[in-house]
C-alpha cells in the first residue's frame, strides 16, 4: 500500500516515521528529516497529482481549505474530513453551536464581532476569562486571564484585526475552566470511534505555565492517574454525541477528532476541537501505538474501522526547541549543530519541523518551532530523562525550550484553556 502524507512539519515527519513500518509512504512537500527516512519519499508536487492508495492530511489549513473534499472528488481515500466537518476548527463559534446542540458539556461562551458587545458580555463573566480568535491562528489566537482589563484590550486587537487579521475580526468569548487538561484522540470512519492514546501538552513558552501561548512547547502520554472511566466518559458524553450530531447536519465525519479537554471538580468538559492531530501532540502519541497503522487509518477513510490501534507499554515524552523570539517573531537562518549526536540517545526520535537546508548541505532554522524531541522509556521519568539529555546535544544560537515539559503534578498543568496543539 502507499500512503501519501500531506504537510511539512514535525507531526507529518512523526506520522512518516510510524506508517513506514507497513507501506510505502510519500510526504508531500516533506521536510530534510522526513527525507532521511527509509521507506519514505519526499515531492514538491500538489496531492491532487499524487498517486496513492490513502492520503492522510496532516495540517488544519488545507482541510479547513476542503483539500480532502478535492481529493474525494477525484476517487482517492482520505483520511481528513472535508470542509464542513473541519468547520469544527476553523470556527470555534461553529463548534460551539455544534456541541451546544449535541448536549456536550462546555464552558458558557459568546461569539461577538462588535467590541461594545463583547466587552459587555466579557463583564458579566466571574473571570478567569477566554478571549479566542474565531478562525484559524495556528494555536496561538487564545488568551487566558485573570485580568479584566488585559482581556478587554485583548478584545480590541483582536476585533480591530490588528492581533490576527481576518481570524480575529470575530472572537470567541469564554468563562475559564479551572483543573487539568487532556487531549483525547479518535479515529473517526463516519459512525464508529476507536479511540488512540491519550497525551497532555503544555502550550505555554515558559515554565511553570508562564508566557504566551504558542504552537505547542511538548507533551506527554501516558496521563498518570486517569482511570479508565474517565475515558469511557468523553467517549459517551463528548465524541459519540458530537459525531452524532454531525450525522444529523449531514456530515460524514471520516479522520482524526481530537477534543482538547478540561478536567473541572465537575467532570470533564470540552475546551476545543481539533480536526487531525495535534503537534507536538502527535510525536507521542505515535511513538505509542503499535501494528499496522497505515491499515487501521485506511479503515477509517473507507467507512469500516473495526478495531484501535495496539497500544505499547511504557511512555514518551516530547520536547520543542524553538527558535529565539517564537512565538511572536522567531529569527531563523541559523546553523544547526549536534543533530546526530542527540539522535544516539537510546529511545530517542528526531522530528524536524522548521528546518531547511542551504546549498552546501547545513541544516538551518526555518521556522519558529525548529526540532521536536520525542523519547521513550519505561515510565514518564526514563522518558523525559532521555529527551532531554538528547536535547542537552543540540545547539543553535538562541535556542529555547522548557526544562519541565512531563513533570506532572505542578502549576503548569492547571487553569489552561486550549489544549490543543
Amino acid at each position: 500500500m502507499k500512503v501519501c502524507i500531506v504537510g511539512s512539519g514535525a507531526r507529518e515527519h512523526a506520522l512518516a516515521e510510524a506508517l513506514a513500518r507497513t507501506a510505502e509512504v510519500v510526504v508531500a512537500p516533506g521536510n530534510p528529516g522526513v527525507e532521511t527516512l527509509p521507506g519514505v519519499s519526499v515531492t514538491p508536487a500538489p496531492p491532487e497529482e499524487v498517486v496513492a492508495d490513502l492520503f492522510v492530511v496532516g495540517p488544519e489549513a488545507p482541510l479547513v481549505d476542503g483539500l480532502a473534499d478535492r481529493l474525494r472528488a477525484l476517487g482517492r481515500k482520505v483520511l481528513g474530513p472535508g470542509a464542513e466537518g473541519a468547520r469544527l476548527e476553523g470556527s470555534k463559534a461553529y463548534m460551539k453551536r455544534l456541541v451546544e446542540a449535541a448536549g456536550v458539556p462546555t464552558a458558557r461562551w459568546a461569539s461577538f464581532d462588535r467590541l461594545d458587545e463583547a466587552r459587555a458580555f466579557l463583564r458579566r463573566l466571574p473571570g478567569p476569562y477566554v478571549v479566542k480568535t474565531d478562525g484559524l491562528a495556528a494555536g496561538k489566537g487564545v488568551l487566558v486571564t485573570p485580568d479584566l482589563g488585559e482581556a478587554e484590550a485583548d478584545l480590541e486587537a483582536k476585533l480591530s484585526g490588528a492581533a490576527f487579521g481576518e481570524a480575529g475580526r470575530r472572537v470567541v468569548v469564554e468563562e475559564g475552566l479551572v483543573g487539568e487538561e487532556l487531549s483525547v484522540f479518535a479515529l473517526c470512519d463516519g459512525k464508529q470511534l476507536a479511540l488512540l492514546p491519550e497525551a497532555r501538552d503544555h502550550k505555554r513558552l515558559l515554565e511553570g505555565d508562564l508566557g504566551p501561548n504558542t504552537g505547542g512547547m511538548g507533551a506527554f502520554s501516558p496521563v498518570p492517574g486517569l482511570g479508565p472511566s474517565v475515558l469511557e466518559g468523553v467517549v459517551e458524553k463528548v465524541l459519540e454525541p458530537t459525531v452524532e450530531q454531525l450525522r444529523r447536519d449531514g456530515v460524514e465525519y471520516r479522520g482524526i477528532l481530537y477534543a482538547g479537554l478540561m478536567l473541572t471538580a465537575e467532570g470533564p468538559r470540552l475546551i476545543e476541537y481539533n480536526v487531525r492531530l495535534g503537534d507536538p501532540e502527535a510525536e507521542v502519541v505515535l511513538l505509542r501505538c503499535g501494528g499496522d497503522l497505515a491499515g487501521l487509518f485506511l479503515s477509517a477513510a473507507e467507512g469500516h474501522l473495526a478495531a484501535g490501534p495496539s497500544v505499547l507499554e511504557g511512555s514518551a515524552v516530547c520536547v520543542v526547541a524553538a527558535a529565539p523570539g517564537y512565538p511572536e517573531s522567531p529569527a531563523t537562518g541559523s546553523v544547526i549543530e549536534g543533530v546526530a549526536e542527540a539522535a544516539l540517545v537510546p529511545g530517542v526520535h528526531l522530528y524536524h519541523s522548521g528546518t531547511r537546508r542551504d546549498s552546501d548541505g547545513r541544516l538551518r532554522t526555518s521556522g519558529g518551532r525548529v526540532l521536536v524531541v520525542g523519547a521513550t522509556g519505561a515510565d514518564l521519568v526514563e522518558a523525559r530523562s532521555r529527551a532531554y539529555d538528547s536535547v542537552g546535544r543540540l545547539r543553535f544560537p538562541g535556542m529555547q525550550f522548557r526544562s519541565d515539559i512531563g513533570r506532572v503534578g505542578e502549576p503548569e498543568h492547571a487553569g489552561r484553556a486550549e489544549p490543543g496543539g
